[in-house]
Order: C-alpha cells, then sequence, then structure tokens
C-alpha cells in the first residue's frame, strides 16, 4: 500500500520571491528619501548660513523693471510681473498650438500627396527643420528674420493698408471693446454651432436627408457671433504709423512673434510626421471604400481619413503640445517677457533665486499638467469603443 504524498513545505519568508521583491522595492525607497532628506538638510544648513530667505514675501516688493508693451511700472510688485509672464506664455502656447496643428496637419496631408512638387517641398521642410536645434532657429528667426530682413519703421510695409510689419513689430486690427465678454460671446457661439451640429445629425438619422450639419453650425455661429459684436456695441481699430512708432490696432511684439512662429514651425515638423504616420495607419480598406462611393478626395480625407487619423495621432500629438508649452520659455533668450525671463529679472535685481525659480516650475509644472488633463479627456472621446 503506497504512502499518501506528503504537503509541500512553506518556503521561508527569506526565500520567498514575493517577499524579496517587497524588500527590496522597500529598500530602494528608503535610500531615495534618505538622499532627499540629506539633500534638503544640506540646503536648510546652507540658507541658515547665507541668510536667505526662502518664503515669498518678495513677490510683494517692487519689480523694479518694465514690460513692453504693457502698462506695469517699476513700482508694481513682483507678483503683478509673475501674472504678465503667465499670461505672455499662455498667449504664445495657445497661439502655437493652434497655428501648429494646423500647419503640421497640412504638412502631413502634403507628404503623402501625389503631386511630385508638393511632396518634396513636404519633405524638404520636415527633414530641414526637424533636424535643426530650436534654440539656433529661434536665434536665426530674431536676429536675421525679425530684426534684419523687416524693414525700419520709417518704411513699414503696408498691406491693404489693414498691417503694419516693420523691425519694431507687427501691429494688426484689433477691437475696441471688453475682451473677456467678447470671448463669452465667442464660446456662447462655440456651444451653440456645437450643439446645432449634433442636432442635425441627429435629423439626418431619423430621415436619411443631408445633414449640412457643417453649414448650419457656421451659420449659428457667424449669427451669434455679430449679433453680439452689435449689440454690445464692438468697433475695430485699424494700425497707422505715428512718426517712430504705431498706433491703433494691436502691436505683437517683435520677440513674441520670432518666439511664436519658431515654435509654431518647429513643432509643426514632429506633427506633420505623427499626421503622416496615422493617416498611413488608418486601414487601406477605408479610402477603398470612399472610391467606391465616388468621394472627391477632398471629402475623402476630410470625412474618412483624417477623422480615424487623428484618433491615432491625439496621444504623440498631445506630446508635442507639452514639449511647445515647455519650449516657450526658450523666448527669455530674445527678451520675451515670459515666466523664465521674468524670474531671471527678478532674481538679478535681488529676489531669492530658489524660491522665484520654484514658484515658475510649480506654474510650467500646472499648465503641462492641465493640457495633459485636456488631451486625455480628447484621446479618450475619440478611442475606439472595443467590443
Amino acid at each position: 500500500m503506497s504512502s499518501l504524498p506528503s504537503a509541500p513545505t512553506r518556503v521561508p519568508f527569506w526565500r520567498d520571491v514575493r517577499v524579496l521583491r517587497w524588500a527590496f522595492q522597500l529598500v530602494v525607497l528608503a535610500l531615495v528619501f534618505a538622499l532627499l532628506f540629506w539633500l534638503y538638510g544640506n540646503y536648510q544648513a546652507n540658507v541658515a548660513k547665507s541668510s536667505i530667505p526662502t518664503n515669498l514675501r518678495f513677490l510683494d516688493n517692487p519689480s523694479n523693471f518694465t514690460i513692453p508693451g504693457n502698462d506695469l511700472d517699476q513700482s508694481a510688485p513682483v507678483r503683478d510681473a509673475f501674472y504678465q509672464g503667465f499670461l505672455n506664455t499662455l498667449q504664445v502656447a495657445i497661439a502655437g498650438i493652434v497655428f501648429a496643428t494646423i500647419l503640421g496637419t497640412l504638412v502631413g496631408i502634403a507628404r503623402l500627396s501625389k503631386n511630385f512638387l508638393v511632396r518634396t517641398i513636404a519633405a524638404a521642410y520636415v527633414e530641414v527643420i526637424r533636424n535643426i536645434p530650436l534654440l539656433l532657429l529661434l536665434t536665426f528667426m530674431n536676429l536675421a528674420v525679425v530684426l534684419q530682413t523687416f524693414p525700419r519703421i520709417e518704411e513699414a510695409w503696408l498691406p491693404l493698408d489693414l498691417f503694419v510689419i516693420s523691425n519694431r513689430g507687427i501691429a494688426i486690427p484689433w477691437f475696441i471693446g471688453s475682451a473677456p465678454i467678447l470671448l463669452a460671446v465667442g464660446a456662447a457661439a462655440i456651444l451653440a454651432a456645437w450643439a446645432t451640429g449634433k442636432i442635425r445629425a441627429r435629423i439626418s438619422d431619423a430621415t436619411g436627408k443631408p445633414a449640412r450639419a457643417g453649414l448650419y453650425a457656421l451659420a449659428v455661429f457667424a449669427l451669434i457671433a455679430l449679433s453680439g459684436w452689435v449689440a454690445l456695441g464692438y468697433t475695430v481699430t485699424l494700425p497707422f504709423v505715428d512718426d517712430r512708432a504705431t498706433d491703433g490696432g494691436f502691436r505683437l511684439d517683435p520677440s513674441f512673434f520670432a518666439l511664436l512662429v519658431t515654435l509654431v514651425i518647429y513643432t509643426s515638423s514632429h506633427i506633420a510626421e505623427i499626421v503622416r504616420g496615422s493617416i498611413m495607419a488608418v486601414p487601406r480598406g477605408q479610402g477603398e471604400a470612399a472610391d467606391a462611393l465616388a468621394l472627391k478626395p477632398g471629402v475623402k480625407m476630410r470625412l474618412v481619413i483624417l477623422p480615424q487619423a487623428f484618433r491615432i495621432a491625439m496621444p504623440a500629438v498631445g506630446n508635442q503640445y507639452l514639449n511647445l508649452i515647455k519650449n516657450s520659455s526658450l523666448g527669455a533668450t530674445i527678451s520675451y517677457f515670459e515666466l523664465t525671463q521674468i524670474a531671471q529679472i527678478t532674481v538679478g535685481n535681488g529676489s531669492p533665486a530658489v524660491p522665484a525659480f520654484t514658484l515658475t516650475l510649480l506654474v510650467y509644472l500646472a499648465i503641462s499638467l492641465i493640457t495633459s488633463v485636456v488631451v486625455n479627456f480628447f484621446n479618450r472621446r475619440l478611442a475606439l469603443v472595443e467590443r
């Protein structure tokens, strides 16, 4: 009679793989915390010896500098200067994201064009721009294009008498009235246009009639925007040359223009490759089905290919948005008064460096995290739902 198999012996905890894995992770975590604690202790000791303040009270001190194109005077607190630098960073980041997305999409489509000349120019654009250091491209744009190619103010270019282009900046037509109210009207018009497009799509699904959602949405947007413009009494002011300066309209600072154009050109070259790869990743049968329906190439690209390509491209394009926001800090090299430039000038005027740059770091971190949340939201909305 055979004996029953004995129960397996329990592995000692010092030989258990799971225990050893957890123990290793805890040891690494403890070492990291010990290193951070040691560095913080050294920092506190050195600060105590040098009597350097580490609080944010410097924000109440006078800034002692002015910002071009802003009413901020030298007696204004540093807090106001940082706020203006934050706004300047947002301006170049938002405008850069919009224009880089449009240009990158167009160049990405052109990379796949059947026209040899269009395809070659787009490929040359991407290969050249992607292989130039961003700082070098920014310096070239500022020194060679804006300051040397653009004419002096006395000989300013006046395209259609609507713009004033010189090495002192670009003046564009602008509105007279409250900007927040105008933004609210624009947001309401966009929301109404989006709702109109959804309603037209539902009607088309129920009746089989053409939706023409874009046409109806555009009409609703224009109606609401124009009605708000007229009802609130907004007017347009045109720029003109006044002696050695410009008056009227809105003047874009030369450094802002150079930074914006550089970021758009550089980021669009990367977005173009993402869009090209995403278009090629769309199943070929989708394009063949559109051809079978006799859709024109432009309609096929707009309604069939691009919507599916952007599902694929969104995560990578979102990373390029983050890179553009962080690269805007290079504006400090050409004296554009964004966050980094404000922090450098503030520290140069006697403010403590560590809290000033820590504050700048946290603001950039907040902007990037908010951008990531927005991009991830759209990524989830565009993602394919598996069944």
